[in-house]
């Protein structure tokens, strides 16, 4: 998405516009130790167990390990994998001065239907060779997973590929995310308001905000990742593609009356395409009629 041979625009204002931190562009990340992964590998499946666990908890978890460690390590590992007590929400809700953020509109909203409400999020995935970033769109009252998309870093791009991958499935009403400098970012609210897409943003404070995408999380933790022991990219890559297939297609949720997102998702288009080939056809009856009246 950048361009540096663009007259218009030096590098420093492409990435304001785009929420990309300049530094990013140069800086070469240090590969971590076997055992700062091997603690952040107990972080992430203790914070997925017991999402209300803050610094001083973790740390006594670790220690009992026989991890001798101390709350600022904790504090700053915590930090980059981006989790906090409570819920696991990504580094990236930091907010960027100077993005427009929107108000939460979902307080009093009831969803009743697929593309009434779509979400998106951010969280960390542990690999044996490090770690990555995982976003998804999500449909709220079908759970369905409309795109994916992994990157080893927390630039804008990868949100930006997700949203219009799962544009292409049609759009919804409302958009809802938290206020992280990606879904803040002018390359991702103005697809949005192109669209004619309400807008929608976490409320500071508000922790379930986006509980729909947050419950996806710990799903495909507890079911996949922590499963598999994925090595690298490519193998995570490879293995979410199934998974994902799984849950959309063949995966019965309770809370959708045993039927799969993929059902539910579908029941919109069909009574919509039922619909309008009804509509269709009485407005072929009345050119019908129109028709044998004048004859």
């Amino acid at each position: 998405m950048l361009d540096k041979e663009d007259p218009r625009y030096s590098m420093r204002e492409q990435c304001r516009k785009l929420g990309i931190n300049r530094s990013g562009l140069y800086y070469e990340p240090v590969q971590l130790s076997k055992e700062t992964l091997a603690i952040m590998r107990l972080l992430d499946e203790e914070h997925t167990r017991h999402p209300f666990y803050g610094v001083p908890r973790m740390t006594e978890f670790l220690r009992r390990k026989e991890y001798k460690i101390g709350k600022d390590r904790v504090r700053t590992l915590l930090r980059m994998m981006g989790l906090e007590a409570i819920y696991p929400k990504p580094k990236t809700s930091i907010k960027a001065k100077e993005h427009k953020i929107y108000p939460y509109l979902l307080q009093e909203v009831q969803v009743k239907r697929p593309n009434q409400v779509w979400s998106a999020d951010i969280t960390y995935i542990r690999l044996d060779e490090g770690f990555v970033s995982l976003v998804a769109v999500m449909d709220w009252h079908s759970r369905y997973v409309l795109s994916w998309k992994l990157s080893n870093s927390l630039d804008t791009s990868f949100c930006v590929e997700a949203l219009e991958e799962a544009l292409k499935y049609g759009k919804p009403e409302m958009f809802n995310t938290d206020q992280g400098c990606q879904f803040t970012s002018m390359a991702f609210t103005e697809i949005l308001e192109r669209s004619d897409i309400a807008i929608s943003m976490d409320a500071k404070g508000r922790v379930f905000d986006n509980i729909f995408i947050e419950r996806l999380w710990r799903t495909v933790k507890y079911e996949d990742i922590y499963i598999r022991g994925y090595r690298n990219i490519p193998e995570v890559k490879a293995g979410l593609k199934e998974y994902f297939g799984f849950y959309n297609d063949e995966r019965y949720h309770q809370s959708l009356n045993y039927k799969t997102p993929l059902e539910v998702f579908a029941e919109e288009k069909i009574s919509t395409e039922l619909t309008e080939l009804t509509k269709k056809e009485k407005s072929n009856k009345k050119e019908r009629k129109a028709a044998t009246a004048t004859l």
